[in-house]
């Protein structure tokens, strides 16, 4: 008589790829470490003080102020575009996407670090002369914007460093 005996295992990556390729979503990985870093920390104070900037510079005596409004909007969202692609590790997730991350991100920074430093002597040089009401807070939105400055600029050294270090 004849005996017949099988042998059943489980391939180890059988059910994980099954598994991902079933969720469009499973490149997503929530990245919380990032915002504990310097870097990420910078990006969140960039935020807030873009936030700042915003709320305290009113447009409607100066044409000046639209310009540093414009810099603060568009700085603003740009920087939440760049924590939302660290918060959900896009850069990660998109290894085989022939596109330099760190060099983006530093002409991004180092791009808006130059409108900020022109906007904020811009709205400062206007606004110190200027007795109109709302001066103490354009005054408040241009000295936030002066730190601010400050806040992309030594982002962007960051970035230069972690270019050289990867390159």
């Amino acid at each position: 008589m004849t005996e017949t005996v099988v042998n059943v295992q489980d391939a180890p990556n059988s059910n994980a790829a099954n598994k991902q390729s079933g969720h469009p979503l499973g490149w997503i990985k929530i990245n919380v470490d990032y915002f504990k870093t310097v870097p990420g920390i910078i990006k969140l104070l960039q935020v807030l003080c873009g936030i700042i900037c915003m709320s305290c510079a009113s447009a409607f005596y100066e044409k000046a102020t639209h310009f540093f409004l414009f810099v603060a909007v568009v700085s603003f969202i740009l920087t939440l575009i760049w924590i939302f692609v660290y918060f959900v590790s896009l850069r990660e997730a998109l290894t085989n996407f022939p596109f330099n991350w760190i060099l983006t991100e530093l002409i991004n920074t180092g791009i808006w670090a130059i409108c900020y430093l022109i906007a904020f002597i811009i709205q400062l040089a206007v606004w110190a002369g200027n007795y109109w009401p709302g001066r103490g807070a354009n005054i408040a939105a241009g000295v936030f914007g002066m730190i601010n400055t400050g806040l992309y600029g030594f982002g962007a050294y960051l970035l230069y460093i972690e270019s050289k270090r990867t390159s």
